[in-house]
């Protein structure tokens, strides 16, 4: 089944007429750094659909920072529930904030964890490189599992070093870059 979008302008209708729920499945520092107003919190990195809200006949709308992770959520919410009216926000808070709706913002930033994880990832393959070229070829092994992992993560919509940074202490409130 195919996972239905939503773009920011219908979105913006459907809660004014009281029609959708909202749900941030970003970070903690991620929210905090700017958050939809009316958007309730689930993170990711402890994402259950336990956790969703009574809809009561509403859509349930699902938006991160670009719509990426949140369309894996639906999906995932799909898949355990069919019968739930699941939408991705597309493009993400992203887009609805270039749509010049309302964003609350802290003043403070902090990277997405999508980009966390790419900065991570790139680094540790270029030193993987630097390492098995100067120093020892075995460095060649950790460029090697990166490039398995993201392998992993293309073919199963998991990034462990997703998981695993989610829960770093920066991307927690309140120890989060983003704390107000």
């Amino acid at each position: 089944m195919a996972i239905k979008s939503v773009d920011a302008k219908t979105l913006k209708d459907w809660l004014k007429r009281d029609e959708a729920i909202l749900i941030d499945v970003r970070e903690p520092a991620e929210h905090a750094t700017n958050n939809i107003p009316c958007a309730t919190l689930i993170p990711l990195s402890s994402f259950s659909t336990d956790k969703l809200p009574k809809t009561h006949g509403k859509k349930l709308v699902i938006h991160c920072h670009l719509g990426m992770r949140s369309m894996n959520i639906c999906e995932r919410i799909v898949a355990e529930n069919p019968d739930i009216d699941v939408y991705n926000l597309e493009g993400g808070i992203v887009a609805w904030s270039k749509c010049g709706e309302d964003v609350e913002k802290s003043g403070k930033s902090c990277l997405p964890l999508d980009q966390q994880v790419q900065l991570s990832i790139g680094i540790c393959i270029f030193l993987g490189s630097l390492l098995g070229y100067f120093v020892n070829p075995l460095f060649f092994l950790l460029s090697g599992f990166f490039g398995a992992g993201l392998i992993f993560a293309g073919l199963t919509g998991r990034c462990g070093l997703a998981i695993i940074i989610a829960k770093m202490p920066w991307n927690k409130f309140p120890y989060s870059c983003a704390t107000k």
